[in-house]
């Protein structure tokens, strides 16, 4: 079964396993990810194949009275280090 999983995220993309890690782990009101991988195509650091810079809008109770750098390490927890190793930037705008 996870040989199967593990194929599975492979194919998905890293925009889709960053929405589908987040929700499974927050009561999200509203989440926004955009890949803004094209905008730094060439750039020091950016591969090729793309998928490296994401924009993240994530609004869920959970972030209420928390600090920014709280509320930081929570998404950074959810994603994992094996996919946040795979991404170059990540822009977060957190908020209740």
């Amino acid at each position: 079964m996870w040989a199967r999983l593990k194929g599975y995220l492979k194919k998905m993309s890293v925009k889709r396993e960053i929405e589908e890690k987040l929700r499974n782990v927050f009561d999200i009101r509203k989440i926004v990810v955009v890949d803004d991988s094209a905008s730094h195509a060439g750039h020091s650091g950016a591969p090729e194949a793309g998928e490296s810079h994401f924009n993240v809008m994530l609004r869920c109770p959970e972030f209420a009275g928390k600090t920014r750098i709280f509320r930081h390490r929570a998404v950074h927890d959810a994603l994992g280090s094996d996919l946040l190793a795979r991404i170059h930037a990540l822009a977060l705008d957190l908020d209740k």
